[in-house]
Formats: structure tokens, sequence, C-alpha cells
């Protein structure tokens, strides 16, 4: 074997290995949950003070646990905040899939901190926001006992629910020719409009030139029978779909990178100037690289758009 052929092995060889690699770190990525941990109720006066904390010691355990990431609190408080909504008595199975929808969690925790005959009981709400399934935790303090013990013992009950019942947590993946089949059928019958989008995309702060969440609410509308256009079709729009569209670096685990994104738009009749509707779409996504998790979070966002907007386009 002459130096050529060593040397095309040898690469043969290493490109291998990195797709094996990165086939790894994506089946990896795909089982990772993206959690929100609220503010623990804690209305009795010996623990008034202690709610707050225990979702922060919470929230930390969870940040180690590789399968687990966590929405950050002060992005979180921020988030809920532009709805008026507090860290705190937000969350039930009744609004966890608005609350999944405004913070991109596919998972929401939250509980309760109080005494009983002297000793403190920390209890545990594990929240499927796609599915609305519940499951519960508690661990049970002596007198004495440290809160960070008891967090840190709640904490790996949370992560084992979350890890070991995540398929009960989170709704079965739906491939873009089922979603988008599924989203024309709920559509009534009749003239589709025009549609214009124009969704400037930034990923913390840089201008992107290939905008993924245009480009995927264009795929789902045009499947559903609608016609794009943009600025050089002979065509002009009835509708107008404007906003804008940015993602941004969230953790790194391991070899994965988390990245969170945000669309907001406005849809509104090109004549007349009517808004059929504004709306607003947060999601997570992980990947091995970071421009990749950051498209694959706005191509998500886009999807529960687009399912959002489509009957809203149709006279």
């Amino acid at each position: 074997m002459n130096h050529k052929q060593i040397m095309k092995h040898k690469y043969t060889l290493a490109l291998a290995i990195i797709l094996l690699a990165g086939g790894m770190a994506r089946a990896l990525a795909a089982d990772v949950l993206t959690v929100a941990v609220f503010d623990f109720e804690s209305k009795d006066e010996a623990v008034h003070d202690l709610g707050p904390k225990v979702a922060t010691l919470i929230n930390a355990n969870l940040s180690a646990d590789p399968q687990i990431i966590t929405v950050e609190r002060a992005e979180l408080e921020k988030v809920l905040g532009e709805h008026e909504l507090g860290l705190s008595g937000t969350v039930s199975s009744d609004n966890a899939a608005k609350v999944g929808q405004l913070t991109g969690a596919k998972v929401l925790v939250t509980g309760r901190v109080f005494k009983a005959d002297k000793n403190l009981i920390l209890v545990a709400k594990i929240i499927g926001t796609e599915t609305s399934r519940v499951y519960g935790e508690v661990v049970n303090g002596n007198p004495g006992a440290e809160i960070t013990d008891l967090s840190a013992e709640l904490a790996k009950k949370i992560a084992a629910d979350v890890t070991q019942k995540g398929d009960t947590l989170i709704a079965k993946v739906e491939t873009r020719d089922q979603r988008s089949e599924r989203i024309l059928k709920s559509l009534k019958a009749g003239p589709r409009p025009a549609v214009l989008i124009k969704l400037p995309e930034s990923h913390f702060g840089l201008p992107v030139i290939d905008p993924a969440a245009e480009t995927e609410l264009a795929y789902f509308l045009q499947k559903c029978g609608f016609t794009i256009v943009d600025e050089k079709s002979d065509k002009k729009p009835d509708i107008e779909i404007t906003g804008q569209a940015f993602s941004a670096y969230g953790m790194r685990k391991g070899n994965l990178i988390s990245c969170r994104s945000r669309i907001e738009v406005k849809v509104q009749e090109r004549v007349g100037g009517k808004i059929l509707a504004q709306d607003s779409q947060t999601s997570v996504a992980v990947d091995i690289a970071e421009q990749t998790a950051a498209k694959t979070a706005l191509q998500n966002a886009a999807d529960e758009l687009a399912e959002r907007l489509a009957p809203k386009l149709l006279p």
C-alpha cells in the first residue's frame, strides 16, 4: 500500500469517526429535555422565604444532569413578565401548554414547601407541557434537616421522572409531512390568498443571510395551498406576514449546545391594513453545533406558528 492509499484510508477512517460521533451526539440531543423550574409555593409563616430558594437549588441540581437543559431563571422571569405572569402561581395542567409555548420548556416543575409536625416537607409537581401529564414527588425532612440536602434529594427524584418517563411527558414527534398534512386537513376548503413573508433574522445580534424561520413558515403554508410571493413576484400579496426572528446561545453540556429562539409576527391584509393576527413563539433546541441548534429552534418555533396562523389567513 503506497503513501497515497494510506492517507486515503486514514482520511476515510477519520471521516467515519466524525460522522459516528456526530450521529451519537444528535441521538443524545434528541433525548435531552428542556425543563423550567418555577418558584415553589411557601405561604406558611415558618417557611415563607423558602419557595424561591428551593426552586433555585432544584434548578442548579437539575442543570448538572446531562439529559436535562434548564431554562435560565432570569430568562424565565423576563419571558413571563412580558405576559404579566410571575415565577410562581402560574403553572397548572390547564395552562401548561401556554407556559411551555412562552418558555420553550417541554417540562415544568413547581410545588410547595410547608411544615407538618415540625418536619419540613417539599412536594414537587412535574408537568408535561405537550401532554399535560402530571407526576408528583415528595421529600420529608426531620427537624434540623438542611434545605440544600432536601432540595438535592427532590431534584434527583425529579430528574429520574423526567428522564425515565419522558415519553409520557412530551408528545410523539411528527415529521414535517405529517404535520403539514394534519394542518391541511384542519383547514376549510376554499380559495387561498397569496402571502408575503418578511421575517428578518438574527443570531445573537448578528444578521443571518439564510433565514430559517421565514423558510419554514413558507414551506408549511405552501403545503397547505397558499401561494407564497416576494417583492420580485408579479403577483401581489393579499396578506403580509411581518415581524422578526432571533436566536441566542443558551448553554453547553459536554458536546451539546442549546440555543433559544423567538419569533414575533403580525399578519395584516395588504389592502386596508386590517390586522388578522399577532403572535409569538419561543423554542429551544439542542445540537452539537451552535448554528444548527439555533436553526432548529427557529424551525420548531415556525412550525408551531404555522399551525396557529394558517386558519387565520383564510377569508
